[in-house]
């Protein structure tokens, strides 16, 4: 039987991480086509079907991508279809949430709300990074909000240009 500190780390390893990466990556990377697409033309549908184009294609290589790295028997890190699994539904589900308010057809509202939930998601990968990776929130409010800002204006200004 496992001892609850090893069962912890199990699933610090096994699903935590590598969920945690993957909401990262689909909350932040998307940040920048979806919200070039918005700012270049000003289309709520466009905008929509880039962002869900961006969400599957990247839940499906991040799903691959952690699967295939790494069998989980050198590293310990468990069974990698779980992993994968992990990693990719969550990559999808960090960049779907900020992409659905692009169904209302009111580009200005749409806006707002993606913003808004944007914000939320960033918050949510903070308060995770610092329960289960015991990253200081102070620090990891200032890296995750950072890394979000740089794409989110990276987003912006390309799709301005």
């Amino acid at each position: 039987m496992l001892s609850p500190e090893k069962m912890q780390q199990n699933l610090v390893l096994h699903i935590i991480q590598p969920g945690l990466a993957g909401l990262m990556d689909g909350s932040v990377s998307s940040l920048a086509p979806l919200f070039a697409a918005a700012y270049s033309t000003h289309n709520s549908h466009t905008a929509f079907i880039v962002g869900l184009a961006t969400a599957a294609g990247a839940g499906i290589s991040m799903a691959f991508s952690e699967a295939l790295s790494d069998d989980g028997k050198l590293s310990g890190r468990g069974n990698p279809w779980k992993r994968g699994l992990a990693s990719g539904v969550m990559t999808f589900a960090g960049a779907i949430g900020h992409t659905l308010p692009f169904l209302i057809s009111d580009f200005h509202i749409a806006m707002i709300i993606s913003t808004i939930i944007v914000a939320i998601e960033l918050l949510a990968i903070a308060i995770v990074r610092h329960v289960y990776m015991e990253t200081p929130l102070t620090k990891t409010l200032l890296q995750v909000f950072a890394g979000g800002a740089i794409v989110f204006l990276a987003g912006m200004f390309i799709g301005k240009g």
